[in-house]
């Protein structure tokens, strides 16, 4: 059962980090207050994925949980920001995560004893844009990838019999490049290297002090 809420949780918030990522390209943050836009996208994830949390006891728990004045919202503002990040979007909800193909190319590649390890990289690809740049499938085998070289497992058999190709190529004739395992797999170790060159709580800061 925890693990079942522990997974409902990670798609609930990968859901609204996608959301909000989303939203983000196409609109520009200036015009909006991110203290109201993160959670109208968690109250419109928790709804895409059937489960529903009331705008009213969303609005509670955040005046419960911050002090600041500043991070305090009204139901009626939280409704009208979903219509806002529902047109941003085209009204279009669905969002395929990586999950969904994990567990079994986990199981097919016997790499089992390794899901703990490889959902967690998962769950921080959600801080990345990867999800709306490449297919889900590619960030799955991406994150199973630096699992198996981090626990010098020898898998490279099996990624080649996926036919996946392990390098970048470019397809000109498309005007595209397309992204490939290894080359995900260095974007979020790249991630990994700039995001401990500075704590979660000093980008927080310094990001909220530029907002009015």
């Amino acid at each position: 059962m925890v693990e079942l809420k522990q997974i409902g949780y990670d798609i609930i918030s990968c859901g609204r980090r996608s959301k909000q990522n989303s939203f983000g390209f196409r609109r520009s943050m200036t015009e909006y207050n991110p203290r109201l836009v993160a959670p109208t996208c968690l109250y419109l994830a928790a709804k895409a994925e059937e489960s529903t949390v009331q705008a009213r006891l969303l609005a509670f728990y955040i005046k419960k949980v911050q002090s600041d004045e500043k991070y305090r919202c009204e139901i009626k503002e939280i409704l009208e920001m979903e219509m806002k990040i529902l047109e941003a979007l085209n009204y279009y909800l669905v969002v395929f995560h990586p999950y969904r193909s994990l567990t079994q190319l986990l199981q097919d590649a016997g790499m089992s004893d390794s899901t703990q390890q490889t959902w967690g990289l998962v769950n921080d690809t959600y801080k990345m844009d990867l999800i709306l740049v490449h297919p889900p499938h590619l960030i799955a085998l991406a994150c199973m990838y630096i699992a198996s070289v981090q626990k010098d497992k020898e898998n490279t058999a099996w990624f080649e019999e996926l036919r996946v190709d392990m390098n970048v190529s470019a397809d000109l004739s498309l005007g595209c490049y397309i992204g490939q395992v290894k080359n995900i797999a260095m974007e979020i170790l790249d991630f990994y290297e700039s995001y401990k060159l500075m704590s979660d709580d000093n980008r927080i800061s310094a990001a909220m002090n530029k907002l009015p």
